[in-house]
């Protein structure tokens, strides 16, 4: 058995996002994502294949949806739910601070 800590090594900044995938099966990835001062680049789009639940442990951040006026900013505890082929973007990310992402994507059933 291994013990980890999601908010260890960070660091105060990264040259892009760090994705760690923490379990993978055939149903599901979780995966830590540490942003420090990360957006989506202009005019790009994630269009993902399963539904993605992100919650947001440490830092802070903005993520848009596509038809929305304006961004979702996510807080320490905040979570959310993107279904399946909803196109989003990260606006930003903390730059003072790390932001920690866990982000558990599935498919419904």
């Amino acid at each position: 058995m291994t013990v980890g800590n999601l908010l260890a090594n960070l660091g105060s900044s990264l040259p892009e996002e760090h994705f760690e995938a923490l379990v993978e099966t055939k149903a599901f990835t979780l995966e830590r994502i540490v942003s420090t001062g990360h957006a989506t680049p202009p005019e790009q789009w994630y269009d993902q294949e399963r539904d993605e639940w992100v919650v947001i442990l440490a830092g802070t951040a903005a993520l848009l949806l596509e038809g929305e006026s304006a961004p979702l900013v996510l807080r320490r505890g905040d979570y959310v739910l993107i279904p399946a082929h909803r196109r989003h973007r990260v606006e930003w990310t903390d730059s003072a601070a790390p932001t920690v992402w866990l982000a558990l994507h599935y498919r419904s059933e």
